[in-house]
């Protein structure tokens, strides 16, 4: 191989240009040259790809030749700095800010929306959970972003509401499943956006649906061409035919797991039909209540109610039957048996079970807030490399088995390893409970920049410190090591949880609301917020060092008469002043 200061192929007349199995995944090029003492050269390398021989005559003569390179080099800074100029914000902690400021939505938009594939996950699929999750990230910055991406989606939904839990545009195939979460994405990505942006009209948007035979009874999935139908529907029936979908409840009144909710592993517990999901209960109640105020919107009241009356039903189920005593269940197999209880020996608590309780505003207040406790307790480890396990105790031997997860060695990804996708839902937990120092410590936890202080540290993690890993291993004698990198969802979420729920900037419509979540040691945090044209300097004091609430909130030196009304925005293209004091 050479050295740093005489590589190999500098010893060399040309390159063999040799390719096959097993060699080296990488490649080389070699531009010749001569290159005079104290002489300078400019080499451009262009890397692409081109539908046709003449798409890449075309990007030579664009690239090839005078500024054409540079030109472009200067675009792209340009694109970068508006997409990530638009919010920005100074905290007492560093590596807070530069996840905000840069890493996440680069991580964001480059990985997940653009590439979708990466070094651990060479896949390059939509997944229809996936990317609409990620859009939402985008709300502040980029709020096109999430409405082409909900338009994207409706598209790969079959006309009985389930969808494609994944797709190749360039080949036009994708799959068909029984995954029981994928579709309900759809609704809550539309409700999220409506509400952040005021954009009704999306609702009134007509997109097409696919077709083809619905899976036959015992067939879990299928690989198939996707094939456009000529029944149409608006955005509305799209969402509305993906809820009603998602109706379908088992003996303890929670909604059916199929073969995998969210946690794609537990692809056994429910593939009979049989089995229930908790933490899908909490999701699909959500949904309800977000999208109740767009049925009557939309000239629905009788769903409206019937939706709402759902919801009730739902909550009461999640609250009697999922309840284990200290915290709530994971799910219930085809066999009528409880996974996520103190009974199991495997999988005795879940995250997503605990923080989705909160999230959804459907669990009973004291047991909401007696799950998180356990939760912190049991899945938070402070040392040694801290991170938050997904569940735990791991997977290793239960019977039946809840499917592929348990193929993970235990304490690896999904199972009972930091997911951390999963684990960034409990920092908005706590946070909605008004817990600053705890939704803070949690995020602290997560922040990849805090496993990469010290060499002892780098050497235990061996990932990038600057993008999110999916996942952290959690036993010995790899505890603290970071698994798979860049493509995971975590990356969105995380900009969420910082900038929506910690420091609490929240907008809907032309207002913005300010609920602050933050550890009581902060004296103060500022936020550039850009509206439009329109910048919005925001300071935030903590003269108390309270973690939560709202005492004043003042615009360009005059006081506002309620806090809890927001602040109006104007884009009138100039600099306006907010200061909110908790």
């Amino acid at each position: 191989n050479g050295s740093l200061s005489f590589p190999a192929a500098l010893q060399r007349e040309k390159l063999s240009n040799t390719t096959g199995a097993r060699y080296n995944p990488c490649g080389a090029m070699q531009v010749k040259f001569y290159l005079p003492p104290r002489g300078e050269r400019t080499v451009n390398i262009l890397i692409g790809s081109a539908s046709s021989k003449e798409q890449v005559s075309e990007y030579m003569k664009r690239y090839g030749r005078g500024t054409g390179v540079e030109t472009a080099y200067q675009g792209v800074k340009q694109y970068w700095s508006d997409l990530l100029g638009r919010v920005q914000v100074q905290t007492p902690d560093r590596a807070f800010d530069l996840l905000l400021n840069h890493w996440l939505l680069y991580q964001t938009v480059s990985c997940r929306l653009w590439a979708r594939s990466a070094f651990y996950q060479a896949g390059g699929a939509y997944g229809f959970r996936d990317q609409l999750q990620d859009s939402l990230a985008l709300l502040h910055a980029r709020p096109g972003v999430a409405r082409k991406q909900i338009l994207r989606h409706a598209a790969h939904q079959y006309r009985e509401g389930d969808v494609q839990h994944w797709w190749h545009e360039e080949t036009g195939y994708g799959i068909r499943t029984r995954f029981s979460d994928d579709l309900l994405w759809l609704p809550y990505a539309a409700c999220r956006y409506a509400n952040h942006t005021g954009d009704q009209r999306i609702w009134n948007h007509t997109i097409p649906f696919l077709e083809s035979p619905p899976l036959a009874e015992g067939e879990q999935e299928r690989y198939e061409e996707t094939k456009i139908s000529s029944e149409t529907g608006t955005i509305y029936e799209h969402c509305v035919r993906a809820i009603e979908r998602s109706l379908h409840f088992g003996q303890h009144g929670l909604p059916l797991m199929g073969t995998g909710d969210w946690n794609d592993g537990m692809s056994q517990v429910g593939a009979a039909g049989i089995g229930e999901s908790v933490w899908l209960g909490w999701f699909l109640y959500h949904v309800l209540q977000e999208f109740v105020p767009f049925a009557e919107v939309q000239g629905d009241p009788d769903r409206a109610a019937r939706y709402r009356a759902i919801g009730e039903k739902l909550s009461a189920a999640l609250n009697e039957q999922a309840w284990d005593g200290q915290w709530y269940r994971r799910a219930y197999n085809d066999q009528g048996e409880p996974l996520g209880s103190i009974t199991n020996l495997e999988c005795q608590i879940d995250c997503i079970a605990q923080a989705w309780g909160v999230i959804s505003g459907a669990a009973d207040p004291d047991k909401a807030f007696m799950s998180m406790r356990s939760l912190d307790d049991k899945l938070v480890l402070r040392e040694n490399g801290s991170l938050i396990c997904l569940l735990t105790p791991p997977f290793n031997e239960t019977e039946p088995s809840p499917g592929y997860i348990q193929a993970y060695p235990p304490g690896i990804r999904e199972n009972g390893g930091q997911y951390t996708h999963g684990t960034i839902w409990a920092v908005i937990a706590w946070a909605m409970l008004g817990e600053g120092n705890k939704a803070y410590e949690l995020f602290h936890i997560l922040n990849p920049i805090n496993h990469t202080r010290t060499d002892n540290e780098v050497q235990r993690y061996k990932v990038e410190p600057y993008v999110m890993a999916a996942d952290v291993y959690s036993v010995p004698p790899y505890v603290g090591r970071g698994g798979w990198s860049w493509y995971t969802g975590s990356a969105g979420w995380m900009y969420q949880a910082g900038l929506e729920w910690i420091l609490g900037i929240q907008r809907q419509g032309t207002t913005l609301y300010l609920k602050p979540t933050i550890p009581e040691e902060w004296p103060e945090y500022t936020v550039n917020y850009r509206y439009g044209q329109t910048n919005y300097e925001i300071k935030v004091e903590n003269p108390n060092r309270k973690q939560s609430g709202g005492s004043y909130l003042e615009l360009d030196g005059e006081e506002l008469e309620k806090v809890a009304d927001g602040v109006p925005l104007v884009n009138d293209g100039r600099r306006h002043r907010i200061r909110f004091v908790l």
